[in-house]
């Protein structure tokens, strides 16, 4: 739940509080929840409390910080993965006020801030700065958009940019085309052409993982990868997750083995042999599945906090 962790794009989490409500597709296999209910430490859904996490565990940061000074180098914090920070419950106001003060007391650490709840976002940074407090700037805001149903969280976003030195997308699970080149709002409030990807300054994207996960259609991953090469955003491609294109690996003789054809949107499955047509995608577990796009691995970060 701490320090350790082996997302790729940080190098720590913290958790001010734990639990959430799910709000949409990308929700449906929430490790997060899973590892709730295993553990039994706190309940999920809208009824349930939010549990505050312990006096102790709210310092590791300030050590975190003294060392990331000490070392010269910056230290990303993903802010919080078993929670949302921007969820509009009663209980949390006064946690989330504490979490700003510490992330204003932790200068050299880049607090990665990730919510689906991004409606809340501006509202309630006004509200904080109205009440005189100043806003930190160490702060990097970012969405998770895991389809095109999903891009006014975008338009939100990029409606925050006073509050955040890196605004950034999380497109994982990647469950459907994210196109970045269109930008209906900006169109019908000030008219005129502005992509949303001009507004954004990192995507990550991959596929989904764990004994439920989704497969990814590869044109999905191509297609992100083309736009921000395309208008120079950092991309990052976190993981095929459990499946991978078969081209890639072949098919082998596990007894397991299980095809997903990607076909005009449909999805058909075959089992024990390769599927017909369409581009095909094979289950072969995430550590398997690597996370090479076309050959190489794709590590990029926003250029303001690169550290290769």
């Amino acid at each position: 739940m701490g320090e350790n962790t082996k997302i790729e794009w940080t190098d720590h989490t913290f958790n001010p509080w734990t639990g959430c409500t799910k709000v949409s597709p990308a929700c449906a296999n929430c490790y997060a929840e899973a590892w709730a209910k295993r553990t039994g430490i706190v309940k999920w859904g809208d009824s349930a409390p939010r549990r505050k996490t312990s006096d102790s565990y709210w310092c590791q940061p300030v050590r975190w910080n003294v060392e990331a000074e000490r070392s010269g180098i910056r230290r990303r914090v993903f802010c919080a993965s078993l929670a949302d920070v921007f969820e509009g419950k009663p209980q949390v106001v006064s946690w989330r006020y504490e979490l700003f003060a510490l992330i204003r007391e932790t200068p050299n650490l880049d607090w990665l801030l990730l919510t689906k709840r991004t409606e809340n976002i501006r509202l309630m940074l006004l509200r904080y700065k109205r009440a005189g407090y100043d806003w930190p700037s160490n702060v990097w805001l970012g969405t998770t958009v895991e389809n095109s149903d999903y891009l006014e969280r975008v338009d939100d976003l990029i409606e925050c940019r006073e509050f955040a030195s890196v605004l950034f997308l999380s497109c994982e699970p990647l469950l459907g085309r994210v196109d970045l080149t269109t930008n209906q709002r900006y169109q019908r409030e000030h008219g005129g052409y502005r992509p949303m990807i001009d507004g954004l300054d990192w995507v990550i994207a991959g596929g989904e993982s764990g004994g439920h996960a989704r497969p990814m259609n590869p044109e999905w991953a191509h297609s992100l990868r083309d736009q921000c090469v395309q208008a120079k955003v950092p991309f990052h491609f976190k993981q095929w997750g459990e499946w991978v294109p078969t081209a890639d690996v072949g098919f082998g003789d596990s007894p397991r083995a299980k095809e997903h054809v990607f076909d005009t949107g449909k999805t058909i499955e075959t089992y024990g042999g390769p599927a017909p047509f369409g581009i095909e995608v094979r289950r072969i577990g995430k550590k398997a599945a690597g996370r090479l796009l076309d050959g190489r691995e794709w590590n990029e970060f926003p250029r303001q906090q690169e550290m290769f």
